[in-house]
């Protein structure tokens, strides 16, 4: 007979309708090793100081609607002053009732982040859902403030960071 040795002709294998499990367990547990240990490797958990951003500007429309928010958390649409509690009225009559229209927001950066996050609370409860945040162009070289470039100049010399 080919393709096997038998001594008997009564002596027949048995068939087995069992499935060993045990290799496929080993497998799934050294995975779950894998991927447990993997895991928290592959989450950014670094702080860091973000760079200004050097993206291109997108266009402006012809009459752009801007709300700013002063060092003293006061608003302004456009050039006007507002109370924070008629910011839903002054947008309805700048923007014609048109919700759509993408609003402007940029302020000082003195603002905190939280009280930033309240106007952008407001402008999204009276319906204004595109906000756009203003923010200054990237150069070349950061420009130092005025007042505290000389000061600096004569403590550090040129790209030292202090």
């Amino acid at each position: 007979m080919a393709g096997g040795i038998r001594e008997g002709a009564d002596d027949e294998l048995a068939e087995n309708h069992e499935i060993n499990v045990t290799p496929f367990i080993d497998v799934m547990l050294v995975l779950l090793i894998i991927f447990m240990v993997a895991a928290p490797l592959a989450t950014v958990d670094v702080n860091v100081d973000l760079p200004i951003s050097n993206a291109t500007p997108a266009q402006r429309p012809d009459t752009p609607i801007y709300v700013s928010v002063k060092p003293d958390l006061t608003l302004a649409l456009g050039n006007e002053d507002i109370a924070p509690d008629g910011l839903k009225a002054a947008l309805e009559s700048a923007t014609g009732g048109d919700r759509e229209q993408r609003i402007f927001l940029r302020a000082d950066e003195s603002v905190s982040y939280g009280d930033l996050m309240g106007v952008m609370n407001s402008l999204r409860e009276a319906g204004y859902l595109k906000i756009a945040l203003v923010g200054l162009e990237a150069t070349s070289a950061a420009p130092a403030p005025a007042a505290a470039a000389p000061a600096a100049a004569d403590a550090a010399p040129a790209g030292a960071t202090q």
